[in-house]
């Protein structure tokens, strides 16, 4: 496991982050209240921020805020600038393109998830480190 000197940490006292054997580049921010995870041999590039929280409560229509953890898979790459929020879910060989945004759960395996928000735009891709 890699994490360059720059990257910014700040957890809950009641969350988790959990880095397994995986790169986290320089002035990345892992903001956590729930939790990330980031899966075995992912790369995270440069500026990248996982927030987990939106530090206020919104509700609308008697709707339940959607829990915060984030789950980067296995063998991901997430490029630079990428924003990634509060219940994000992104499955094993995915990448995501510099500059996105990502908000929902992209289960699906081995895709390049790219744009603001981010959307898959290629499937049955893969990347090597």
């Amino acid at each position: 496991m890699f994490i360059a000197k720059s990257v910014r940490v700040d957890i809950a006292d009641s969350s988790k982050i959990i880095l397994n054997d995986c790169y986290i580049g320089p002035e990345t921010d892992l903001i956590s209240y729930s939790g990330i995870s980031i899966g075995k041999g992912s790369m995270v590039s440069w500026r990248v921020q996982f927030l987990d929280e939106d530090f206020h409560l919104v509700s609308y229509n008697d709707k339940k805020p959607k829990d915060g953890k984030i789950t980067i898979g296995e063998n991901c790459l997430i490029g630079n600038n990428v924003a990634i929020n509060k219940g994000c879910i992104i499955a094993d060989g995915c990448v995501v393109a510099s500059h996105s945004v990502v908000n929902g759960v992209f289960l699906e395996k081995n895709c390049l998830i790219a744009g603001v928000p981010a959307r898959v735009i290629k499937r049955n891709i893969s990347w090597q480190h």
